[in-house]
């Protein structure tokens, strides 16, 4: 083993004993998920940490990268989409993300919807929720996910399985706690009530530095990048 493979072998052991650790604090609650936030890391060291570690699911932040990575990665794990999504990209993630966390429109859900009839297949997405009303970040705000759950009934090729959030950068502790609970609390009111057609209800929120505070308030799967492989500089 590299001094690099090394390295994400003990980062990924204390993620997931960390996750295990918040999971007790919260009590009772779902199995949390950790998905890998993979963007800039290389196709092989993804594999590792699947083949290796026992890391079950990836995300890819970018529509290029998630199809270069593909073909190597994609056979490996459960590789998702959890980046910001552009209507005129979203050919290339429908069909081969297993899950979509970014719906952040209506009108991106339709183009979604359209290319998945096209494509016969059904569609996993996420409705992304801008928690903190921030301008500079896209997704429905709180106010508006009642009324948007109930838009995606119209649509026959996409299956909506819960909710993604983001914190505010730089957020104080206690500011992401209070996010998070509202965003758990708009989880709980929607998603369990409409799960009859639904494998499994997901509320992803949480990075790698707020992932703990974020398994406490009720998420059931994480998203992690550089607590597992590190500082990135990204171009």
């Amino acid at each position: 083993m590299t001094e690099r493979e090394n390295q994400i072998s003990e980062n990924y052991k204390r993620v997931v004993e960390n996750i295990r650790e918040a999971e007790l604090r919260r009590g009772e609650g779902e199995h949390v998920t950790l998905l890998a936030a993979t963007k800039t890391v290389p196709a092989e060291e993804i594999v590792f940490a699947s083949e290796k570690l026992g890391l079950a699911v990836a995300g890819e932040n970018r529509v290029q990268e998630f199809n270069e990575k593909y073909d190597a990665v994609s056979p490996k794990l459960d590789y998702q989409f959890i980046g910001h999504l552009q209507t005129n990209k979203a050919k290339h993630v429908v069909g081969r993300a297993s899950l979509i966390h970014s719906v952040s429109s209506l009108k991106l859900a339709r183009e979604l919807d359209r290319l998945a009839g096209a494509r016969d297949v059904v569609q996993d997405v996420l409705i992304e929720i801008n928690c903190a009303a921030e301008e500079s970040k896209s997704g429905f705000l709180i106010a508006d996910t009642p009324f948007v759950i109930d838009e995606f009934e119209a649509f026959s090729s996409l299956r909506l399985l819960g909710i993604m959030t983001m914190g505010p950068a730089g957020a104080e502790k206690s500011l992401l706690r209070k996010y998070f609970r509202e965003i758990y609390a708009i989880f709980i009111d929607n998603f369990p009530k409409k799960s009859h057609n639904i494998r499994e209800t997901v509320l992803s929120m949480g990075m790698s530095g707020s992932y703990e505070l974020a398994i406490e308030e009720g998420a059931t799967m994480v998203r992690v990048g550089s607590a597992i492989f590190g500082h990135r500089n990204y171009p």
